[in-house]
């Protein structure tokens, strides 16, 4: 009798050593977690979904978006419906808004094509702003921006309103800059 031998899950791809030099020590955090969770539920790519959730429990500045409204718990609790089944729609596709067509510094391998859009639309805020490192902010800023992905359907289905989203994200990040 033979038995099949076990293969090891497909899973998601690591950044390049040169994209994570990019990202502050939070940021590159963040992007782990998402990778784990990405494998842990069984996800080839890593999505925006995935991100979102990462975000809302690594980075501070990503939840300082939310606080004081008690949108926090709902996303949050939108994300853990969709680690167990909310998701399940999703699972097995690939997340495409079709938002930005080319990719530049971001490898695309093992990320949704919305996913590496979002991280690459990070690392060019931080640049306009004169930053070496993106920050959990400019990536939820970025997502945000891509009406259709995943996340931003956890954060309508959350209730969040996305444009009002942008403006806090903006007075955050201004605050952040000020010395």
């Amino acid at each position: 009798m033979h038995l099949p031998v076990p293969r090891p899950p497909r899973q998601p791809a690591p950044l390049n050593a040169a994209t994570y030099s990019r990202l502050t020590a939070e940021l590159a955090s963040v992007v782990a977690a998402a990778r784990r969770r990405a494998l842990r539920d069984g996800d080839r790519q890593i999505d925006t979904a995935h991100l979102l959730h990462s975000l809302m429990e690594e980075d501070a500045g990503a939840r300082a978006v939310f606080d004081g409204t008690g949108q926090a718990a709902r996303v949050l609790g939108y994300l853990v419906q969709r680690s167990i089944g909310y998701g399940l729609r999703w699972q097995g596709s690939v997340e495409d808004s079709g938002a930005i067509a080319v990719l530049r510094d971001v490898e695309a391998a093992g990320w949704s094509p919305s996913a590496s859009a979002a991280l690459e639309i990070a690392l060019e805020r931080a640049a306009r702003r004169g930053d070496a490192r993106a920050t959990g902010l400019d990536l939820l800023a970025a997502i945000a921006a891509d009406r259709d992905c995943r996340a931003v359907d956890v954060l309508r289905r959350a209730g969040v309103d996305t444009g009002r989203l942008d403006v806090r994200i903006a007075e955050l990040s201004q605050q952040a800059s000020r010395p």
